[in-house]
């Protein structure tokens, strides 16, 4: 079974957002939208998760212009980001076997380039999504569909990778050289960060690649040292090994919970864990 963590560039709208939210049923996990971003994180999984990616990005692609689109999130596309992330039996594990995500991966990436017209990159053990966002249609051709971005619709990064977390910390300062500075020492093989500034606030946006090694109390530990930290927000969900290395009283301050797993989220569900 598959977990699909879809990034649209739409965080505005929750009309529509609600919308799609009603269509995917009980595979829908979480939606997490941000204004400031402009940008949604659908967390969907299950057994018809991969029909479920489609029927989500064909509404987005029919729906959203990235012509008109204003954020403070990178992106290159409507349909954003789309990575697909193995679940065994056991949960999310730092070491899942990939091999069905990527053909999943492959799969999408054929559907949406050849099917859509939408040019498609794919990431994962090959080069990572950074790489793409710097060469894309410069110096690295689309893995399926047209040479050049879809005229509304962009391109789509197609992802096969285990979990991550995605966290982010507004500092109590509106000091953006001081979050950028503070998101180039947290970088590492671990950790991608940036320091934005977000509806007249600063906030260092991170994605824990590894969050086994480099997790959530981590992250906020290193950034207390150089900062005050006015909150944080988990952005979707996090494995339950993670949220169970920490001390279960840091949890809220952390803006975590027992409701912020993918393991319970699933259970709430009724959708059981498979290899």
């Amino acid at each position: 079974m598959l977990e699909c963590v879809v990034n649209l560039s739409e965080g505005r709208d929750r009309t529509w957002l609600d919308a799609c939210a009603a269509n995917l049923g009980p595979a829908l996990l979480d939606l997490h939208a941000d204004p400031w971003h402009h940008r949604s994180v659908f967390t969907l999984a299950g057994p018809a998760v991969e029909a479920i990616t489609r029927r989500l990005a064909t509404a987005a692609i029919a729906h959203l212009d990235l012509t008109h689109h204003e954020g403070v999130h990178p992106r290159g596309g409507v349909v954003d980001v789309v990575p697909f992330v193995p679940l065994g039996a056991e949960g999310l594990r730092p070491d899942g076997d990939l091999s069905a995500a990527l053909a999943a991966r492959d799969r999408f990436a054929r559907w949406a380039g050849d099917g859509l017209g939408i040019p498609c990159f794919c990431y994962g053990p090959e080069r990572a999504l950074p790489d793409i966002r710097r060469h894309a249609f410069r110096d690295l051709r689309p893995d399926t569909g047209p040479d050049r971005p879809h005229p509304t619709a962009g391109a789509i990064c197609v992802g096969a990778r285990p979990a991550l977390v995605a966290y982010n910390l507004w500092l109590a300062d509106p000091d953006l050289a001081q979050a950028r500075r503070i998101a180039a020492a947290l970088r590492s093989a671990e950790v991608r960060a940036l320091g934005l500034t977000v509806g007249g606030e600063v906030q260092v946006s991170c994605n824990l690649v590894a969050p086994w090694r480099v997790g959530p109390a981590e992250v906020f530990d290193q950034v207390e040292n150089s900062a005050r930290i006015a909150r944080v927000e988990l952005v979707g969900l996090v494995p339950e090994k993670v949220l169970a290395a920490i001390p279960r009283q840091r949890w809220g301050s952390l803006g975590l919970g027992e409701r912020s797993t993918i393991e319970a989220r699933l259970a709430g569900a009724g959708i059981g864990f498979s290899n």
